[in-house]
């Protein structure tokens, strides 16, 4: 029974491990400003699926901020200062982008008219479905869903044994009510 998981998880890895999936990397104009210094583009992952979030990453920009624009991308890509060096921004995918490699310019801006260039690939991986049925919603009511409800009233049992609970109850208080009344009173 928990072979298929198993085997699922093991083809994902081997999966995962053959699909060659290489960081985006660009490098900077040739004619930047500075030619000791080169501007880089790294992007993980490469490639995306629609919907799908990539971290941008930039070294060799000298100033804190940078912008970053494609085709693919919801909006423009902001990187700001990340905590080990160089500029970091998050982009996403657009969801209605097609399959197929989109550029990626990137202007830092340092006043020296920096920047780099990268390509993003777009991937079509069909619709995400399930790979068995999932008991959802209801606050697990679910499970009850295909029952008839009717079936799953209280029967004749359960009645029986709710009168008899009734009836002990009543005998209780009834004989608590008649030693009260039988005590003398004490002022």
């Amino acid at each position: 029974m928990r072979s298929m998981p198993l085997t699922f998880c093991a083809a994902a890895v081997v999966a995962a491990t053959l699909v060659p999936a290489p960081a985006a990397l660009a490098d900077s104009d040739p004619g930047s400003a500075q030619g000791k210094g080169r501007t880089s583009l790294t992007m993980t992952p490469s490639s995306l699926a629609p919907g799908g979030e990539a971290d941008l990453r930039l070294e060799g920009c000298k100033g804190r901020e940078a912008t970053g624009a494609s085709d693919a991308f919801v909006s423009e890509a902001r990187f700001s200062p990340a905590a080990d060096g160089g500029l970091f921004a998050e982009a996403r995918i657009s969801s209605d982008a097609s399959p197929g490699d989109y550029d990626i310019r990137v202007d830092c801006k340092d006043g020296k008219g920096a920047g780099a260039a990268g390509t993003v690939t777009v991937v079509d991986r069909g619709r995400a479905t399930p790979l068995a049925p999932v008991a959802a919603g209801g606050g697990g009511t679910a499970l009850f869903a295909g029952r008839d409800a009717r079936q799953e009233g209280p029967g004749t049992v359960h009645a029986v044994i709710g009168l008899a609970l009734a009836a002990v109850a009543a005998v209780s208080v009834a004989f608590r009510s008649a030693r009260r009344r039988r005590r003398p009173a004490t002022d």
